[in-house]
């Protein structure tokens, strides 16, 4: 493009000093020429900083709660709310639930259920605490339920969310093979047409038919292929726009080149093949308990749950038994229990007609010994309940009951209910093409084995990766 922008330049000064129509129009295409083969680049470097902008937008609107003069185990120390960029390495901020952390650091008081899955992709919750090899956070995750203080052990400008800008903002669209053997042809021919066009002025002399200055540089530029030239970044550019439209995000155009050469596709389980978020899938009554009856109490004791998994209850109950959920002043005297990353339950408590109605839902061990501790026993049916659930790739939760009337309490275990990993729907169809097409479909996940097979199967991957490190995935791609 060297070539067509000097004879831009050249023909601008002459139709300047010569004015003609000819001369303008040669001009007017000329640069033309040159501002569309710089246009895919400026396109393509606008999108980089605007991606750029809006991770950094998100950092600077995060609000953190900052600690004043904090001491482990002291209270009344102060408080103030200051933006996510302004905090330093030493500082202490408080997250409590429905929160987002605000940088990276340590947890050194309290402990609380954490969602990853913006960082890992996980949709599974997991447990942070002060402490041990569970205390690590990433700013921009969010703090499900209890209240943690957090260490910022993050400099600034060095937080995740910093190396993520730093990664877009770095990156640039490198040139393919192709491109540059295609750049290099054009430069051979470029030289070989300028050698030709030169040596075409005496020979027009010669004969009497001199050339202006004006025809000789349109002459050069319709000779050599300047519109593929300018066309290279344009096609890698909506090369890479069609493969958005179908949900494939390709960095460069390298990338695009090598699409059509995969035989291997290595997914992630999270977000790609499931929902992304576990959801209730059935309710299994236990002891005789009637469904309607475990479904109002699964129903009730996830009204206080604000995580996905909690909100997912209500919404079986309502849509498969017609269970309108209630809020907390339809209830009448009721006491919700919000979940805690503690005691791994939620649930209400209930004055019914003079009875005081104990419901909770939550891990299978926590509500069995909560049962146990109000004179309950054991059902031998669960048991098998939740190992079931378990090997099929679920999540088991249990409800339990404990009814105070004037003649004693008594518990019980209501039922089962079975959270799962949603696979999205035609999924099985999707991967049956791209078999059919000659491309090995692996997923890729940090379930354990039995979960990542009952998953894998239902989705219909040729094969899978459970409880994987970023090590193994490396590991997997060099191999394939």
């Amino acid at each position: 493009m060297f070539v067509v922008e000097v004879g831009a330049v050249l023909t601008t000064a002459l139709a300047i000093k010569n004015p003609s129509v000819f001369s303008w129009v040669i001009t007017v295409w000329l640069w033309l020429t040159a501002i569309f083969a710089n246009l895919a680049e400026a396109v393509a470097e606008g999108r980089g900083k605007a991606q750029a902008e809006t991770l950094r937008r998100s950092r600077t609107e995060t609000v953190a709660r900052r600690l004043t003069d904090y001491r482990r185990g002291a209270e009344g120390f102060g408080e103030e709310e200051v933006s996510a960029a302004e905090l330093r390495l030493g500082d202490h901020v408080v997250v409590e639930a429905g929160q987002v952390i605000p940088g990276d650091g340590d947890v050194v008081e309290g402990v609380a259920s954490v969602d990853e899955s913006a960082i890992t992709g996980e949709s599974a919750p997991v447990i942070r605490e002060s402490g041990g090899d569970r205390s690590a956070v990433t700013g921009g995750t969010k703090v499900l339920s209890d209240r943690i203080v957090v260490n910022i052990t993050s400099k600034p400008g060095e937080t995740f969310i910093d190396r993520m800008i730093a990664l877009v903002e770095g990156a640039s669209r490198q040139k393919t093979p192709n491109e540059i053997a295609l750049n290099i042809l054009l430069a051979s021919l470029t030289i070989v047409f300028l050698l030709a066009v030169v040596t075409l002025q005496p020979f027009a002399v010669f004969a009497g038919a001199e050339q202006s200055v004006v025809v000789l540089v349109a002459l050069v530029v319709a000779l050599i292929p300047t519109t593929i030239g300018a066309l290279l970044s344009a096609i890698g550019i909506a090369g890479m726009d069609r493969l958005v439209q179908r949900n494939v995000l390709a960095v460069s155009g390298r990338a695009v080149e090598a699409a059509g050469d995969v035989n291997t596709l290595l997914l992630d389980k999270t977000g790609t093949i499931t929902l992304g978020n576990r959801q209730a899938a059935e309710f299994l009554p236990v002891n005789g308990t009637g469904i309607e009856r475990l479904a109002d109490a699964a129903q009730l004791s996830s009204l206080s749950d604000e995580t996905p998994e909690g909100r997912s209850i209500v919404v079986l109950a309502k849509e498969r038994y017609g269970l309108r959920a209630r809020a907390e002043g339809e209830l009448g005297r009721a006491e919700f229990v919000p979940f805690t990353a503690q005691t791994r339950m939620s649930g209400v408590d209930l004055v019914e007609e003079g009875n005081r109605r104990l419901l909770r839902k939550g891990a299978a061990a926590a509500v069995m010994n909560w049962i146990a501790e109000n004179g309950g026993s054991a059902i031998q049916e669960v048991g098998p309940i939740v190992d079931a659930i378990s090997t099929s790739g679920g999540t088991p939760l249990v409800v339990g009951e404990v009814v105070t009337r004037g003649d004693g309490t008594s518990a019980t275990v209501l039922g089962v209910i079975n959270l799962k990993d949603v696979v999205k729907s035609g999924m099985r169809e999707r991967f049956d093409e791209l078999r059919t097409m000659g491309i090995r479909t692996v997923m890729i996940t940090g379930d354990n084995p039995m979960t990542a097979r009952a998953i894998a199967e239902e989705a219909g991957v040729d094969d899978f990766l459970a409880e994987a490190t970023p090590e193994d995935k490396m590991a997997l791609i060099r191999r394939e």
